[in-house]
C-alpha cells in the first residue's frame, strides 16, 4: 500500500496525528516532568543558557505548535535543557550563530 492510498484510505492505526484522539499540544506540566527526565543522567544547561536557546527557538520558522521543531521533531524545551545538545537547524546551529553557549565538559 503506497502512503497515499494509506492516507486517502483514513487514518493509519496509531497515528496520533490522523486519528483526531490525540493532541500535538503538551501541557506544561508533562513538558517539566520531559525536561526532568531528559536531564537526570546528563549535564543540564544553566538557566541563563536555557533561556538563551529557547529565545532563539521561539523566532525560528522552524518551530511548531510552539513546542517542536520541525528539523528533529524533539520538543524544543527539552532539547534546549541539555547542555550538551544541539540545534538541527540544516546547514548550521541556530544555537551557535545566535551568541555564546555554556562550556561543554567531559
Amino acid at each position: 500500500m503506497s502512503r497515499q492510498a494509506g492516507l486517502a484510505g483514513g487514518a493509519p492505526a496509531g497515528c496520533k496525528g490522523c486519528s483526531g484522539t490525540a493532541s500535538v499540544h503538551v501541557p506544561p506540566e508533562k513538558l517539566e516532568r520531559l525536561i526532568q527526565m531528559a536531564v537526570q543522567n546528563r549535564p543540564a544547561a544553566s538557566d541563563d543558557e536555557y533561556a538563551r536557546r529557547l529565545a532563539v527557538c521561539s523566532g525560528c520558522q522552524g518551530l511548531q505548535y510552539g513546542t517542536t521543531c520541525r528539523y528533529c521533531g524533539c520538543l524544543v524545551a527539552v532539547r534546549a535543557s541539555q547542555r550538551d545538545a544541539g540545534c538541527p537547524y540544516p546547514l548550521q546551529s541556530r544555537w551557535e550563530s545566535a551568541g555564546p553557549q555554556d562550556a561543554v565538559t567531559s
